[in-house]
């Protein structure tokens, strides 16, 4: 509680840039891939050279967009084993052959 009984403050977006940011962070958040289609004409509509390049790129992979917004699993998990094996082959990167990073991969996990 702040002073005077009041509650936590809420999160305000004063600009359109920073408003159109909180909500693509909300979007993201809430799973809504179906509120998509308004975000990007209001990003495109606003004037902000770089929210219009941003929801452009948008535009140009929407399929995949609208699915990482709406669908519930993602491939985390496999992102983050591909970082862990790229790191173990760059510590590896001159000192062994195959078959050792082959051990070490597969002994790290």
């Amino acid at each position: 509680m702040l002073p005077g009984g009041r509650g936590p403050p809420q999160r305000r977006c004063p600009a359109s840039g920073a408003k159109l940011t909180c909500e693509f962070a909300r979007l993201g958040r809430e799973r809504r891939g179906d509120r998509i289609d308004g975000w990007i004409t209001d990003a495109q509509n606003s004037g902000i050279a770089a929210l219009r390049g941003f929801a452009d790129g948008l535009v140009k992979d929407y399929d995949a967009v609208r699915a990482g917004l709406t669908l519930a699993w993602s491939s985390g998990a496999v992102e983050g084993n591909v970082t862990r094996i790229k790191a173990i082959k760059r510590q590896m990167f001159g000192r062994a052959t195959f078959n050792h990073l082959r051990r070490r991969v597969l002994l790290s996990s």
